[in-house]
């Protein structure tokens, strides 16, 4: 339980918190590491001594058919931790001589790997130490005799389950081949669809629906399914009439082509018919300081400026009667050059070189967010802190995070959930959010107190949403609300709020959802679901608004917190007078 403390904030989160223990079911059963001993000794007559244990003197395991005693009476209290540090352990399994064998892995991060790759450990009970068997490793089998390992590295390896895994041995998997019949896979499909729906949804009445009804209206449509997209189509219908968030089908053996990897320079073209030429029309910003929003045609050296000629790509002349991406296709693993001139003739243009990227999406995003936070920021005189909170997954704490800190001391906050995809760390954000100042610190030389806690905000709040902020991000302004953080601004929300599992893929590598987990209030009483969070102000982002460029909903998110700022000024006090603690000088006349 020794946690590590983070950056952010002074708070701990708990991490490498596993030890290996083994448990003696009986009383007489020896200790399996007692205290070893540096020397040797031989006596006349008796065993060689190493390492504290007589030789010969390991318990034999017994090889009778008799059941196993186990002594319940202080079980607990003979636990022995066996000697090794703690971390992130999983899968263990016993190997033929007896010695542990484990996976060693990394922390968990939203957003990004750990850094450390899983390796498969052996301890040796005989020499008590752990040595790594197979580094890189996603995954292992071990053989019924506990003799060897097959361990997942991208292939599959055959090793010796022991330490340093002896003769290692590549399993080849090419030439695998199956036959088999799609209908018949497709009937087992629908058939453990249906199976998990009836033994993990979350309420047993189906939501009041006959479900052996709706399996024998709807399994006869299988005869007529020519492929696996009907299949999907038909398991998507029945599981539709529950009425319920999260029933989703997905996948298969679709047999779908690749799509071409399009070398995306972060821009948009636009035709001049007028010179037979594409032109720069716009060029997002992004931020070069964070890989996910790299704008290609901002880095440093890359010399495009909106209103340029693109007269080629990659050598190959462009002309307004060709699509640009097309002559992109194929072209992301390499960097992209650019033939611009800010006439459209070749004559004195250069050549200008970008890295691509794949996805314009996260710069299109950052755009948006970029300019309410601008807006926010003019029309309050930088006062009000702006964040969007795109859903409660990794993207969702890595803009929570960028935005709550650094804003943490204006005088109010607009949190914005419009359009967020969900998750499910809302309660997360819901705390830090909650915080109540209880006191301040002053230092000697400034006059900028530090808060208890450390970080809190202490302005006025109010949350925006939409018809599609979902799931989690159902819960996180029903939760704003219910903790009494400020005004819900916009419309009524999805309503979607059943956690769903998949239990693992289907026999073709489908997946399925399973509504399994319901939502309720304090009070046992279903909520959300099917229904929504109504916000406490409904404003209307009607199309005409959108297309003009406005956005109602922020504008009125904007008049309210400075109401309320009005109401609730967040300055802290200023730093208290020094105290006197003198005693009173007794010859000092009164009055």
């Amino acid at each position: 339980f020794a946690p590590q403390i983070g950056s952010f904030e002074w708070n701990y989160v708990v991490n490498r918190e596993t030890y290996i223990y083994a448990l003696p079911l009986r009383t007489d059963v020896p200790n399996p590491f007692p205290p070893k001993e540096d020397t040797v000794e031989q006596q006349a007559g008796a065993g060689a001594r190493a390492n504290g244990k007589a030789e010969g003197s390991k318990a034999q395991a017994s090889t009778s058919s008799e059941p196993v005693r186990i002594d319940f009476d202080g079980l607990a209290e003979r636990v022995v931790r066996v000697p090794v540090e703690a971390d992130n352990y999983g899968g263990l399994s016993v190997t033929k001589d007896g010695d542990l064998l484990y996976v060693r892995g990394g922390p968990f991060f939203y957003g990004r790997g750990s850094g450390q790759q899983p390796a498969i450990m052996v301890f040796s009970m005989k020499e008590r130490d752990a040595k790594p068997l197979a580094e890189g490793a996603r995954g292992y089998a071990l053989s019924p005799d506990g003799s060897k390992v097959l361990v997942r590295q991208g292939g599959y390896t055959l090793y010796d389950a022991k330490a340093g895994g002896g003769q290692k041995k590549s399993v080849s998997t090419s030439g695998l081949a199956m036959e088999r019949v799609p209908a018949e896979e497709w009937t087992e499909v629908f058939d453990e669809v249906w199976r998990r729906y009836r033994d993990w949804f979350y309420v047993p009445n189906m939501n009041g629906y006959d479900w052996n009804a709706l399996r024998d209206q709807y399994r006869p449509l299988l005869h007529y399914a020519g492929n696996r997209s009907d299949v999907n189509y038909i398991i998507g219908e029945m599981i539709a009439e529950l009425n319920n968030s999260y029933t989703y089908i997905a996948g298969g053996d679709l047999d779908l082509p690749a799509r071409a990897p399009v070398a995306l320079p972060g821009a948009r073209f636009a035709p001049d018919r007028n010179a037979g030429r594409y032109r720069i029309a716009e060029i997002f910003h992004g931020d070069n300081a964070e890989p996910k929003y790299r704008a290609p045609l901002t880095e440093v050296g890359v010399d495009a400026h909106v209103g340029d000629y693109v007269l080629a790509i990659n050598g190959r002349e462009l002309t307004a009667q060709d699509n640009p991406y097309e002559l992109l296709r194929y072209q992301a693993a390499h960097p992209v050059t650019l033939l611009l001139n800010d006439r459209p003739r070749t004559e004195g243009a250069r050549e200008v070189e970008y890295k691509p990227i794949t996805s314009e999406t996260e710069l299109i995003y950052f755009k948006w967010v970029d300019g309410n936070r601008k807006k926010v920021d003019e029309a309050t005189n930088g006062r009000v802190a702006y964040m969007h909170i795109p859903d409660m997954g990794a993207d969702g704490i890595y803009e929570f995070i960028k935005a709550f800190y650094s804003q943490i001391r204006k005088d109010g906050m607009i949190i914005d959930v419009r359009a967020n995809g969900g998750g499910n760390v809302s309660a997360m954000l819901i705390q830090r959010l909650s915080r109540q100042l209880l006191a301040l610190s002053y230092p000697r030389t400034s006059d900028t107190p530090s808060t208890y806690p450390r970080t809190v905000f202490t302005g006025p709040m109010v949350a925006l949403l939409n018809e599609t902020s979902a799931s989690d991000g159902d819960i996180f302004p029903a939760m704003f609300k219910a903790a009494g953080l400020g005004p819900l601004i916009g419309k009524r929300s999805w309503g979607g709020v059943v956690g769903y599992s998949g239990h693992g893929p289907l026999i073709d590598g489908g997946s399925v959802s399973v509504p399994e987990f319901g939502f309720a209030n304090p009070q046992g009483q279903w909520i959300i679901e099917g229904r929504g969070v109504e916000p406490d102000i409904t404003v209307e982002n009607d199309p005409i608004s959108v297309l003009q460029g406005k956005d109602n909903q922020l504008d009125r998110a904007i008049q309210e917190v400075e109401r309320l700022m009005k109401e609730k000024p967040a300055a802290l006090p200023p730093r208290p007078k020094p105290p006197i603690k003198t005693p009173p000088n007794p010859s000092t006349p009164k009055g």
